[in-house]
């Protein structure tokens, strides 16, 4: 099962992310997280020590030039990298939880990164075929990742979305830019409800239901200021959590 979240920033797609990696151990064997977020910060949710000493593998710039054969001032680079032995070398775990910091490559005034966002997107397809195995993609928000096209590869794109309209117009933009790429399943989890007005809301500014929500939580709030593991709240949350895998699961 592979299993991609996205939505505008602040939404709560990492919290949410991270409380399913913890359900989904209940079901599978193996659970990997990808966080593929320009400012990645799930090592710390999943209470991964020291998570300010952890360098995403997208800012190993000299690693990715080196895998891409690139060289300063030459447009040829290796299409086809070498990223097998990656994996093993830069895996994290945490109560049975792997994690792969993966970062995103960030493109400025230098202009494009393709040779090293080559080496980023094998070593993400690598990571995505995996068997036998949960894999979790953590997007960054917003909707540039899709119209790059970097998780064709998911079974299913989870969207969050909060009762705001700015919220669920970049929801609405995301599904249809996933649609455009093909993913085979797009549905909607709501976050921060304060109840079933939040709930009707998001529905009819939608035109589709919530497949789950999850209520706003004093308590995770409070985890996250502490620096603690959202993980450990998860139990909490079995409800709409147990909904999202009976969805995504079909």
């Amino acid at each position: 099962m592979k299993l991609a979240i996205s939505g505008k920033g602040g939404v709560g797609k990492t919290t949410i992310m991270a409380l399913l990696a913890h359900h989904f151990k209940k079901s599978y064997s193996e659970v990997l997280v990808i966080d593929a977020d320009p400012s990645p910060h799930m090592a710390q949710t999943l209470g991964i020590d020291n998570p300010e000493q952890i360098t995403a593998i997208a800012d190993m710039k000299e690693m990715l030039r080196d895998r891409s054969g690139y060289t300063e001032g030459s447009p040829f680079y290796n299409i086809n990298p070498e990223v097998d032995d990656l994996p093993a070398r830069f895996m994290l775990e945490k109560d049975g939880i792997k994690l792969m910091v993966l970062g995103a490559i960030q493109t400025g005034d230098k202009g494009c990164a393709c040779a090293e966002n080559t080496v980023l997107k094998r070593l993400l397809t690598k990571l995505l075929l995996k068997s036998n195995q949960a894999v979790l993609l953590d997007m960054e928000a917003g909707v540039e990742h899709l119209g790059r096209g970097t998780i064709a590869g998911v079974d299913h794109l989870l969207v969050v979305v909060i009762p705001s309209k700015s919220s669920i117009r970049t929801a609405q933009k995301i599904q249809k830019l996933a649609r455009d790429v093909r993913i085979p399943k797009v549905s909607f989890v709501g976050n921060s409800v304060l109840g079933p007005d939040d709930e009707a809301f998001i529905e009819a500014q939608l035109g589709e239901p919530l497949i789950a929500s999850f209520p706003d939580s004093p308590e995770i709030r409070g985890a996250e200021r502490r620096g603690t593991p959202i993980t450990t709240l998860a139990e909490a949350f079995s409800l709409p959590l147990d909904k999202i895998e009976a969805t995504v699961r079909r």
